[in-house]
C-alpha cells in the first residue's frame, strides 16, 4: 500500500495550524508511507526519488535488526528501528517486533517502509501528533520513535496486567494453560527488550552523528526518546525478571506437590500391606487352632484376626503420622 501525505498551512482564530492532507502524486516535502509494498509502488519511489533500490527492501525484511546506513551517492539516509505490535492466533495475544524503515531522502521527503502496517503511524495519519509538520524530517522522525517508545510502554503495561491475572489463577489452581500463557509473555518480553537495547543504540548514535541536521528543539525531543526507550528497557527487564521468578516458584511447587502426594501414596501403600504380615500366615501348612470345621464353628479367631490387623492398621498410621508421612 502506498500513501502518501503533506503538511499544509490552515488559519484558524487568525493562528495557522498545520493540517495533514493526502495527496495522489510526490512533491517536496512530502511524507510517503509503504507498508506491505508491491514491487509497482517500490519501483515508483524509487525511480521518482532516485533511493537506492535496496533501502525500500530492507525493512521488509522481519529478522533485519535495527541500524543506520547511509548512501554516499545520493546523501540518503536509512534508519531502520523495531516497534511492537500485536499478533492475534486463535483467541491468543502475542507481542511481537517489526522493523520500520525511516528513509530520508534529501531535499525531498521522508519514508516509512514496513512489512505490515504499523499502528505507531495511526496517531500521524490522523493528525493528532503536536507539531508535526512532514517538511521537518529530522523532527518527524524523532516523533516516530517517540511515539515507538510510547507504544512499548502501553503494551508493557498490558503485560504487567496479564502477568497479574496468571498469578490470581495460579493462586487458585495450578493450570497448565497460565503457565503457557507467562512463558508466551516472557518470550515477548526477550523480544521487546533486544529490540529495545538495538533501538538505543541507534538513538545513541543519532545524537553523536551529524548525519542529520538538528536543531536545539530536536535535540531536547532526541533526548526524551532516549529516556523513554531507557525507561521501556527497565521496565521489560524488571517484568522478565518477575515471571523468571514466578515459573521458578511454581516449578518448586508442583514438584513439592509431586512428592508430597507421592509420600502420601508410599505411606498408604505400607498401611494397606500391615494386616497381610497376619493374614497371610494362615496361607501357611502350619496347624493352627480351631483349624477346619472347628474355625467356621467358632467366630472367636475371625474376630480376633480382624481385631489384631485394624491394630496393625492403627498402630501403623500413627506412627507414620508421628513422622509426619501424612
Amino acid at each position: 500500500m502506498l500513501e502518501i501525505y503533506k503538511t499544509e498551512l490552515k488559519e484558524i482564530n487568525s493562528r495557522m495550524v498545520p493540517e495533514l492532507k493526502r495527496i495522489d502524486e510526490i512533491e517536496t516535502d512530502c511524507w510517503i508511507n509503504l507498508y506491505a509494498p508491491t514491487e509497482a509502488e517500490l519501483m515508483r519511489v524509487e525511480k521518482e526519488l532516485e533511493l537506492p533500490p535496496e533501502f525500500l527492501r530492507y525493512p521488509l525484511d522481519e529478522e533485519e535488526r535495527p541500524r543506520i546506513d547511509l548512501d554516499d551517492d545520493t546523501q540518503s539516509i536509512l534508519i531502520i528501528a523495531d516497534f511492537p505490535f500485536i499478533r492475534r492466533e486463535d483467541n491468543n495475544t502475542k507481542y511481537e517486533t517489526m522493523p520500520l524503515g525511516i528513509v530520508i531522502a534529501p531535499h525531498r521527503c521522508i519514508i516509512t517502509v514496513s512489512l505490515r502496517e504499523n499502528g505507531v503511524l495511526d496517531a500521524f495519519r490522523n493528525n493528532r501528533v503536536r507539531d508535526f509538520i512532514t517538511g521537518y524530517r529530522t523532527r518527524f522522525t524523532f516523533q516516530i520513535m517517540f511515539a515507538g517508545a510510547k507504544d512499548y510502554l502501553k503494551y508493557l503495561r498490558f503485560i504487567d496486567k496479564t502477568i497479574d491475572t496468571a498469578e490470581r489463577q495460579l493462586n487458585k489452581s495450578v493450570s497448565n494453560k497460565e503457565l503457557f500463557k507467562l512463558m508466551q509473555l516472557g518470550k515477548s518480553l526477550i523480544y521487546f527488550s533486544t529490540s529495545l537495547k538495538s533501538n538505543e543504540a541507534v538513538l545513541e548514535r543519532l545524537m553523536r552523528s551529524k548525519l542529520m541536521k538538528k536543531y536545539e528543539e530536536d535535540e531536547d525531543l532526541l533526548e526524551d526518546v532516549i529516556i523513554e526507550h531507557r525507561q521501556a528497557l527497565e521496565m521489560a527487564n524488571i517484568y522478565t525478571s518477575i515471571i523468571n521468578g514466578t515459573m521458578d516458584a511454581y516449578a518448586s511447587i508442583i514438584s513439592n506437590n509431586v512428592n508430597q502426594i507421592m509420600k502420601f501414596m508410599a505411606a498408604m501403600t505400607i498401611v494397606i500391606s500391615a494386616p497381610t504380615a497376619i493374614t497371610s500366615f494362615f496361607g501357611q501348612n502350619i496347624p493352627f487352632p480351631f483349624d477346619g470345621a472347628a474355625f467356621f464353628a467358632n467366630p472367636w479367631p475371625f474376630i480376633a484376626i480382624t481385631i489384631a490387623c485394624l491394630a496393625m492398621i492403627a498402630l501403623t498410621i500413627i506412627w507414620f503420622n508421628r513422622r509426619k508421612m501424612f
